[in-house]
């Protein structure tokens, strides 16, 4: 006892005398006290030993030594290597943690007195380790080039298991790799799973590889600036939060997953519904914000969606691919079936920029959906849809339905769609209509495929005040379940089996420049819902309609027709001697041409188009130039085809072409 006494005396002289760093060992876990801060050690009974409050049991020490180490105080270092894993521990945060090491599974326990914040440095590599921590006070974790894979579960099958409610600071530190991979057993909820907010900064790069259930889950918001996150396969979502979802900047890439690519759950679902969510500072609003960055999501699984919230959806940035493969299927809950999207959210979306490409193979699948309203006021989207028509009555399935809808409940079938926005729901033998579409500015482009397949469907109003549209579609090309209306902005809109445009209520064009195709008669280019006394009206604009106007349309603007019209010629509209438009007719279409712009009308074929600007569907002012031609005998035309218009019947075919300059 003597000799120890005498030890610890010579090693307080030492770290005093020399300002160095007396490092305490126990097991696979180093304290590391800095002279500067040790003061008195209490050495008590014979048995234990008080440095900065922390208590050492005599028997449990495996070493004391003093060195040059340089330490950060808050800091806690693990560094996994192979079976085994070290942990150090600054001193002034000693005695409010308890690390506890078995072979490469590491837990740390922060005590409720803590009050400052710890940052916990990982690294190294384990194929059959862990890293637990729970606690009540906020935290950073640094992923330090770590590969950790957990084979064994002992505290949780995660790889990184953070059990602590408040904010943590994930910090894929810069220019680093780090790889993690879960166990296939277990309880964990995702193989890097953070209890409370987690808030992924730096330029590092982090793998996951989620066997259990999902990649990542955190229990509150997740935020994401900088890092780059790759998910490359999840027995659930890619990534799952609760409360709301943001990313500035970074690179997010999914794939390989059982359900959605990334997926926000309201945390309370007492609170918000459609139109009650304003923002995420409630912490609670299953909101989705995306202002930059680069997301890259494919999920081949039945019905996932690529990102999905319950809340709204905000992009104003960024770059965001999704590919979704997956049919649709039952849904023995709802009662309904369910299809995969691209972006899907249940209350209402907003997109103020970036660029989205929406592709959609599987059955019933979609580009873009949600319940509320969606407005579009900028940005560039382009969305594919080829899967066919899904049918599901909870016994029989059919991934290519081609019976007649018409006759059967919407529960039991799901359209693929390029962009669907609101809810129509059936209240006996009436209609309730919510949500809505607005379409404000941007660049669209829609083309789908598959049996009735619609391109652009509100369930409830839909309004185009400006932006280039551009829609190809196997069944209406636009569609509204009550009143459309278009003030400005340029709209082409191609139906090979139903009508161009179709508003199931009113109709009404004011301005700018549409181009609308439909199919044969019954079917037509634009058409109203005149079987319950709607109308087409029709009061400014330029337009040219291949497939005619709904009968009984009210025409305030002239408007001109020709009985026929050559497939696969350019033709140039006038306003008096200026070009108003120059457009190319598709391969088939109606058998009526209509055009009108204000002025003087006139009609050349066969001209020379050069120059200018063509966009992805056709629509552009000239900006070039046009020659040649034949003068079209026009008639003037007084409102409607002689038969009963589109109403929306079934259809069938692919996308053509024409399109105009």
């Amino acid at each position: 006892m003597k000799k120890l006494l005498t030890l610890l005396s010579v090693v307080l002289v030492a770290i005093t005398a020399m300002a160095q760093t007396l490092n305490v060992q126990v097991g696979n876990v180093t304290y590391q006290f800095p002279a500067s801060q040790t003061g008195e050690m209490t050495y008590s009974d014979g048995t234990t030993l008080t440095i900065l409050n922390k208590v050492f049991t005599l028997s449990e020490i495996s070493s004391m030594t003093i060195d040059n180490t340089e330490v950060t105080d808050g800091t806690i270092g693990v560094v996994y290597d192979g079976a085994s894993a070290k942990v150090t521990v600054a001193g002034n945060i000693a005695q409010y943690v308890t690390p506890t090491v078995s072979g490469a599974h590491v837990s740390i326990a922060q005590s409720d007195d803590l009050a400052t914040e710890i940052t916990y440095n990982l690294s190294g590599s384990s194929s059959d380790g862990e890293f637990y921590m729970s606690g009540s006070y906020k935290a950073t974790i640094e992923l330090n080039g770590l590969t950790l894979t957990n084979t064994t579960p002992l505290n949780s099958g995660a790889a990184v298991h953070i059990q602590n409610g408040k904010r943590i600071k994930v910090k894929v530190v810069t220019g680093t790799t780090n790889t993690l991979t879960d166990a296939a057993s277990g309880s964990q909820k995702g193989c890097l799973y953070i209890k409370g907010h987690a808030e992924f900064a730096q330029k590092g790069t982090l793998n996951v590889v989620g066997n259990k259930k999902h990649g990542i889950k955190t229990g509150e918001y997740f935020t994401i600036k900088n890092s780059t996150i790759n998910v490359t396969s999840a027995a659930g979502d890619g990534i799952n939060c609760e409360q709301y979802f943001l990313m500035e900047s970074g690179n997010i890439t999914i794939s390989g997953t059982s359900d959605d690519g990334i997926q926000c759950d309201i945390e309370d679902t007492t609170t918000g519904s459609t139109g009650e969510k304003t923002d995420h500072e409630d912490e609670d609003s299953g909101n989705i914000y995306i202002s930059g960055g680069t997301i890259d999501i494919n999920c081949s699984a039945i019905a996932a969606k690529g990102i999905k919230g319950e809340g709204d959806m905000n992009i104003s940035g960024g770059t965001i691919t999704v590919k979704t493969t997956g049919n649709g299927e039952w849904d023995s809950e709802d009662s309904e079936t369910k299809a995969a999207c691209g972006l899907s959210c249940d209350c209402n979306m907003n997109i103020s920029g970036g660029t989205l490409n929406l592709t959609a193979t599987g059955s019933g699948g979609k580009g873009m959906k949600c319940d509320g309203v969606m407005t579009i006021s900028d940005g560039t989207i382009t969305v594919v849809t080829s899967g066919g028509l899904y049918y599901n009555n909870g016994s029989t399935e059919n991934t290519n339905y081609t019976g007649d809808t018409d006759r059967i409940s919407t529960n039991y079938y799901s359209s693929p769609k390029g962009i669907k926005a609101g809810v129509k729901t059936q209240n006996g033998n009436s209609y309730t209509y919510s949500g809505g579409l607005n379409i404000k500015g941007g660049t669209i482009s829609v083309t789908t495929s598959g049996r009735n397949g619609e391109g652009i469907e509100s369930k409830n109003y839909l309004n185009i005040t400006g932006g280039h549209v551009t829609v190809n579609a196997y069944d209406d090309a636009i569609n509204a379940a009550q009143d459309l209306t278009i003030e400005d902005g340029y709209v082409y809109a191609r139906a090979t089996n139903n009508d161009g445009i179709d508003a199931n209520g009113n109709l009404y064009i004011k301005g700018g420049v549409v181009y609308a195709i439909g199919t044969t008669s019954p079917e037509v280019a634009i058409d109203a819902n005149s079987e319950e006394q709607k109308k087409l009206y029709f009061t400014g604009g330029t337009l040219v309609a291949i497939g005619g106007l709904e009968s009984g349309s009210s025409l305030s603007q002239s408007c001109y027709s020709s009985s026929s019209w050559s497939k696969n010629t350019w033709y140039a509209l006038y306003n008096g001697s200026d070009v108003a438009l120059a457009f190319k007719t598709p391969s088939s279409g109606g058998n009526t041409l209509v055009v009108s712009t204000s002025g003087t009308t006139s009609l050349k074929s066969g001209v020379t188009v050069s120059g200018g600007t063509e966009y992805f569907g056709g629509v552009a002012n000239i900006g070039g130039s046009v020659s040649g031609g034949s003068s079209v005998s026009l008639s003037s035309y007084t409102g409607g085809n002689s038969g009963p218009g589109g109403g929306g019947g079934p259809g069938g075919g692919g996308p053509g072409g024409g399109g105009w300059h």
